[in-house]
């Protein structure tokens, strides 16, 4: 075999340029996205180093995040990547799910608004499809609990107001959020969310549940009708609430 066109091994690679390395040394925070992932790949192939191939797997799926996101046998079309690897990856990316879940629900405050988008991003960035879901709130914006409840294709999701309202009364619910994802697209409302938005709140308003926004979730920012001031609420909503940012 010639070696001359075998890409040199991390092992090789200077100590100061070596991730590992310079992650003890540096922290976390001094890598890239290519080679934190290079960490968890371990290793490349005969034709890439671990780095070579997070560089090239960033590239062609666009961003860290679709690189968690794409099936098995997408990643094995490059070499170097198997069901070992991937369930590397797979297991990754739980672990931080899990991680954040804990940190964002210790001591969780969902009296202002940036908090609960950051809530409901959690809960769905990682959606392929559209989903509408409900955060139910008690009279203190204490959280009741948070449900996925319709699903759709990648741009269109059909809703039951019926349905939303029996879940929401039935957990006794004073306050609600509700949110749907664009996963292909922006953080921007459509005629239909606009609607659907203005249906949902009249209907809140006969059973008296305040509906207090309607979160759009997009790939690099969220869309808050609360405040693009297209909810109007009522003089019953608790003193305390913030909907600053």
């Amino acid at each position: 075999m010639n070696n001359a066109h075998k890409p040199a091994s991390i092992k090789q690679w200077p100590e100061q340029e070596r991730p590992r390395e310079r992650l003890l040394n540096q922290g976390a925070e001094s890598l890239s996205d290519a080679e934190l992932l290079a960490i968890f790949l371990r290793s490349g192939s005969k034709q890439h180093s671990a780095v070579e191939l997070a560089r090239i797997l960033i590239q062609h799926f666009g961003h860290l995040n679709a690189v968690f996101d794409a099936s098995l046998e997408d990643l094995s079309q490059f070499h170097g990547i198997a069901e070992t690897k991937y369930s590397q990856l797979m297991a990754v990316k739980e672990l931080g799910r899990r991680y954040l879940k804990q940190q964002l629900y210790q001591g969780m405050d969902l009296s202002r608004s940036d908090l609960i988008q950051d809530y409901l991003r959690y809960e769905l960035i990682g959606e392929q499809q559209e989903v509408f879901a409900v955060l139910c709130l008690d009279s203190q914006l204490r959280k009741l609990s948070f449900k996925k409840l319709f699903y759709g294709s990648t741009n269109y999701c059909n809703i039951s107001i019926n349905q939303l309202l029996r879940y929401v009364i039935q957990k006794q619910a004073s306050f609600i959020v509700i949110t749907h994802n664009h996963p292909k697209g922006l953080a921007q409302p459509s005629d239909a969310d606009h609607l659907l938005t203005q249906e949902i709140l009249k209907a809140c308003q006969l059973v008296e549940i305040q509906l207090l926004d309607h979160i759009i979730v997009a790939a690099t920012q969220n869309y808050s009708f609360a405040e693009h001031q297209q909810i109007i609420t009522t003089d019953f909503v608790p003193n305390h609430i913030d909907k600053s940012v």
